[in-house]
């Protein structure tokens, strides 16, 4: 069911990707690795954003912030990739960028690729003559991408001071649930949600992140050892025990927001069903 539900949004995401490729100009060896980097995606934070606008009956609002939302994420994962980071020469099967094209393309192509997404925030926001909600989401992409968020949480995942719960658990929020916090909020904000439920929205989302990175902790538990793994570190049963919590949280905050339809619901089924 999620893959078809993931699927329906493929589509439109996909055209409005190789439309927008031409702002990045004139072709080049650099547009060329964007948009090498920018295929073979799942799409599924944009996908997110899809559904929470559509829950609110205006999911033809959220294309640019989708678009926004996976120049960030294959920003990142460019970045992810590279021999100063975690060094992994594939990526969907596939070299990754910097081994199909090089170090200094690769990361030149996520600086693109970020600036692309802030301005594609302000074409969603001016297309519906909303600057409020521009500026929301601007603040929010900000805050998510920057040290405070993603980039921070690579930081201490790749220099960690500690190796206890608490510490990994920040980790977690800050590499996979600012990605998710801005997929939630970018479809509740233009897609017409009320403004004064935001915080209740990011909550629904940093439950989802650690429910969704821990159920892929488990799958990894064997390969990643004693290393940046949840249930490694706090043990299986607490582990186990958070993941629920963190699920439950999900769907009352889902209900809290009117959001309780068969699709965002089944976004936390398939993280049931990955530790069944």
């Amino acid at each position: 069911m999620i893959s078809n539900i993931l699927n329906a949004y493929k589509s439109p995401l996909e055209k409005a990707l190789a439309h927008d490729l031409q702002s990045f100009g004139p072709p080049s060896t650099l547009r060329d690795a964007i948009a090498y980097a920018l295929k073979n995606g799942k799409r599924f934070r944009p996908a997110i954003a899809y559904l929470v606008a559509k829950a609110l009956g205006h999911e033809e609002n959220v294309t640019d912030a989708a678009v926004a939302i996976e120049y960030f994420h294959t920003a990142s994962l460019i970045a992810d990739d590279l021999p100063c980071m975690d060094n992994d020469d594939e990526r969907r099967e596939h070299p990754s960028l910097h081994k199909a094209f090089n170090e200094a393309t690769a990361i030149l192509a996520s600086y693109a690729l970020i600036a692309a997404g802030y301005d594609k925030i302000r074409e969603g926001a001016e297309k519906l003559g909303r600057p409020d909600i521009g500026m929301l989401a601007l603040e929010n992409a900000s805050l998510n991408t920057g040290i405070l968020g993603a980039t921070g949480g690579q930081y201490h995942d790749l220099y960690p001071k500690t190796f206890d719960e608490a510490y990994i658990l920040d980790i977690i929020d800050k590499k996979t649930g600012t990605l998710f916090e801005i997929s939630f909020v970018f479809g509740w904000l233009f897609g017409g949600g009320d403004l004064s439920l935001l915080d209740t929205v990011k909550q629904a989302a940093l439950s989802f992140g650690r429910a969704f990175q821990i159920s892929d902790d488990f799958l990894d538990l064997e390969q990643d050892g004693n290393g940046m793994n949840y249930p490694a570190i706090a043990g299986t049963e607490q582990a186990m025990h958070l993941l629920k919590t963190e699920l439950n949280l999900y769907y009352t905050s889902l209900k809290n927001l009117s959001l309780e339809t068969p699709e965002l619901l089944a976004l936390g089924k398939m993280i049931e069903s990955r530790i069944e």
